[in-house]
């Protein structure tokens, strides 16, 4: 429509008409038989998508931030030791969850724009013994992606439960949750799982879900707790309806519908699309001089991107893109949030999407006294989309 600007930022996204279509729905019952083969199916398409056929799926009314806080409530008691494997803003926050349920918690800190190695994880478990490790594949802090192909194993292996923060990397980057060791995957759905805010989506390993039937303690977060939790998603996946607290009907309808587009991709193709949609902006934005914040391509994320401001622009440079008709957002890790932007490139952004972006930051840019060829962005991104 005219006038819109185009959502480029690391979520919310840009959702389909056909998702938000469910949005605007009449509002059915929670134990409507539709409603209940909706539910259904989603839990199982779920399991799907992250790639994780023999776990347990939740689906929840919440954000990411509730989806850490249910891991933390229920895995953790007082006096159990926790590995935060921490790229940024969300490792902080997750290791504040887990001290607020009475982890003692270390963190395996990597240098802005970095991630921490294979070798720092063997060495960090060497010195202690952990109950649980986390990490977060990709921190929209700071555009960085954790190799958790590599991590998880080698925590699982020393003999912690693994947990990995996938807000803003399920459904868009690589995560292969049964095939990685990985017992916790969490994410919210308004990133690239294509969803409104508001729900929060997790699967929980056997070996998770033993842990939290061993408690000795009863789980301290009455909303959280997976006693409350589990009988309402086996009711639901079984097609039969049960109630604890309303679920967000309408959103579920919605996820429905994006997690068949999503499948319909495939996820293999779906993550090489984001790949490729990642390269065409990062080959644009470094043919305008612009540096990213990741040490390095291996560590840039497949969602998002995040860069620096150039030499003689601040931080007005994002509402100048948003006058040229493109959002994105500014700097969020507390040491930089000065220094950079991020942009977002997720879910069912195509590369049409790429090069608006690019071109409204081309232009923003001109309109700030920077200085680069015209069209050298767009001609970039154009060369790498067409294998040129």
């Amino acid at each position: 429509m005219k006038g819109r600007k185009l959502l480029m930022i690391p979520g919310p996204i840009e959702f389909t008409p056909e998702v938000l279509n469910e949005m605007a729905r009449p509002t059915t019952s929670h134990v409507s038989p539709d409603f209940i083969a909706c539910f259904g199916e989603c839990l199982e398409m779920t399991r799907e998508v992250f790639l994780a056929p023999s776990a347990q799926p939740f689906i929840v009314a919440g954000t990411g931030t509730f989806g850490m806080d249910m891991v933390a409530s229920n895995l953790i008691e007082p006096g159990d030791r926790a590995l935060v494997v921490n790229t940024g803003y969300f490792g902080d926050r997750m290791g504040d969850i887990l001290s607020r349920y009475g982890a003692e918690v270390d963190h395996l800190r990597a240098g802005i724009g970095e991630v921490a190695d294979e070798d720092e994880l063997r060495e960090a478990l060497k010195a202690k013994e952990y109950t649980l490790v986390s990490m977060t594949h990709v921190d929209t802090s700071t555009a960085v992606m954790t190799d958790v192909g590599t991590l998880a194993p080698i925590a699982k292996a020393a003999g912690c439960l693994t947990v990995v923060d996938g807000v803003c990397g399920t459904a868009g980057a690589e995560c292969r949750t049964d095939e990685w060791n990985i017992d916790v995957h969490l994410t919210a759905s308004q990133k690239a799982v294509g969803v409104p805010p508001g729900l929060s989506l997790l699967t929980f390993s056997e070996d998770a879900m033993d842990k939290f039937r061993e408690r000795d303690e009863p789980v301290a977060n009455y909303y959280a707790d997976i006693d409350n939790w589990l009988p309402i998603m086996e009711a639901y996946e079984s097609r039969s309806g049960a109630y604890f607290g309303t679920p967000a009907v309408n959103l579920i309808y919605a996820l429905h519908v994006s997690l068949k587009q999503i499948l319909a991709e495939g996820m293999d193709e779906r993550f090489a699309r984001h790949e490729r949609l990642a390269g065409a902006f990062r080959a644009g934005a470094a043919a305008m001089g612009l540096e990213m914040l990741p040490a390095s391509e291996k560590e840039a994320a497949p969602t998002l991107s995040a860069l620096y401001y150039p030499e003689g622009t601040d931080a007005s440079l994002c509402p100048a893109i948003a006058d040229e008709g493109v959002m994105v957002a500014t700097g969020l890790h507390a040491e930089i949030k000065e220094e950079y932007f991020r942009v977002g490139h997720m879910g069912d952004c195509n590369e049409s999407d790429i090069l608006s972006t690019l071109g409204a930051i081309e232009r923003a840019l001109s309109s700030r006294g920077y200085t680069c060829s015209a069209g050298s962005g767009v001609q970039a991104a154009q060369d790498f989309l067409t294998g040129k």
